[in-house]
Order: C-alpha cells, then structure tokens, then sequence
C-alpha cells in the first residue's frame, strides 16, 4: 500500500484544496493530512476562520482523505512519515525545495497550485464585507458543515 502525506491550514475549505486533495490523493492508495493545530499557526502568525476541529472535520469529510491529524510544529514531518509508513511526501509547489531533507525517508513531490484561487485572496475579498453580510456568511458555512455531516460522504 502507498501512503501519501501532506500538511495545511485548510482554512475556508474552497475548490483549491479539493483539487489539490483529489490530485495527492491519485498519487497513492491512502491520503493522510496534517491539519495545522490552533496553537501552531499562532506560532506561525497565523489565524483560521475555523477551529482546528471544525478544519479537520471539514477535510475529513473529503473523499480523498483517509485520515487526519494535528501538526503541532515543523519539526514533526519525520516522525510522522516514519509513524504513517508514508511513501510520498506531497504539497504545493509554493513550497518548492523546503523540504527536500525528507528524501532520505519517502519521494518528495510539489504539486502545482490550484491557479486563480488562494485562501489569502479569498480572506482579502471578506475583510471588505461588512459584519452584517459576514454574520450570514458564517451562517450558511455552518449549514454546509452541519449538511456535509449527514451526509457522511466517504
């Protein structure tokens, strides 16, 4: 069996990061994501729209994606492609080359972005919004959540 692993925030879960899963996830057999923890992307200067748990339900409910996980820091990539047997090593190609010290372990891919669409944009075009339209937007993504768990799809 050929597992793949890859990392990411997955905040605001758009078209993106499903084109991206789809294609890591045809790279092998099983697809397992390292989902940024809450305090680790505090420690990178980072803030989600969802709790770490809202994400990782969010990503787990991909059918992709095999299984999910924390990422507490940089440091434990190794470890964890030693803990899941991972034979890829996968994930954007803005990261080009940062992690080519893991070649020793597993193949190391850098697949390209999915172009036109990027969380950060996506947040630059919300900040523009007023509370109000905000407040149903927030709204209607919880309805989708609460619509992808009776769903189960899998």
């Amino acid at each position: 069996m050929k597992t793949v692993i890859t990392y990411g925030t997955f905040d605001l879960f758009h078209v993106g990061h499903i084109r991206l899963l789809k294609r890591l996830s045809a790279l092998g057999d099983k697809l397992i994501v390292g989902i940024s923890s809450d305090e680790f992307n505090a420690l990178k200067g980072k803030s989600s729209f969802y709790s770490y748990e809202e994400r990782a339900e969010i990503v787990e409910s991909c059918r992709y994606v095999d299984e999910v996980f924390p990422e507490h820091n940089w440091q434990q990539k190794r470890s964890d492609i030693e803990r899941f047997n991972a034979s890829i090593f996968a994930i954007g190609d803005d990261w080009e080359g940062k992690f080519d010290e893991l070649k020793d372990l597993c193949e190391v891919v850098y697949l390209p972005r999915t172009e036109d669409i990027s969380t950060t944009e996506i947040k630059q075009n919300l900040s523009a919004l007023n509370g109000q339209d905000l407040d149903k937007i927030e709204t209607s993504l919880h309805e989708v959540i609460e619509i992808v768990k009776t769903l189960s799809i899998k």
